[in-house]
């Protein structure tokens, strides 16, 4: 019965309203046009247009997304030549590195060529020092024997000339 109740108080109030559609359209009409002509009252006043701002404000954003862009690529090409320069730097400083290897390669094959020749020498200075030693040690014994046997036959002689004479 509530339902029933509730149901029938519905009707009555459509029932009410139905009976006066002009003046319901007409008052909804009004509201409508008193909207609109205060929100074109205070555009018109303040000077701004929500759809205008909303228009420069993303063009805003456009130029600012470009001049990022911009910069971006500015700042890419940048680091780019930055890159190439240092690549160029390693590759020039990698050449002089092969260069001194090579140099020091060269360096270390002359001074262990001269290290042989030296050793070469070495042992060369060190036979004549050897045949020199014997040479004179022979000498020393050479002389001393034949000096002494003239020696004697000299005085042998002068021994055998005193008695003959």
């Amino acid at each position: 019965m509530i339902d029933l109740a509730s149901a029938h108080a519905r009707i009555n109030t459509f029932a009410r309203l139905g009976g006066q559609p002009i003046l319901l359209t007409a008052a909804t009409l009004l509201l409508l046009t008193g909207g609109v002509t205060s929100i074109a009252v205070w555009r018109a006043y303040t000077g701004a247009a929500p759809e205008s701002d909303r228009i420069v404000a993303s063009r805003q954003l456009q130029a600012r997304a470009v001049q990022a862009s911009e910069q971006l690529v500015e700042k890419t090409k940048g680091m780019e030549a930055t890159q190439q320069e240092s690549i160029d730097q390693l590759q020039v400083v990698q050449d002089q590195l092969q260069t001194v290897k090579r140099l020091l390669a060269a360096q270390q094959a002359d001074t262990k060529r001269l290290s042989e020749q030296v050793g070469s020498l070495t042992e060369s200075i060190e036979g004549l020092r050897q045949s020199f030693a014997s040479t004179r040690a022979s000498d020393a014994e050479t002389p001393s024997a034949t000096r002494s046997r003239p020696a004697r036959r000299s005085h042998a002689s002068r021994t055998r000339g005193k008695s003959r004479g």
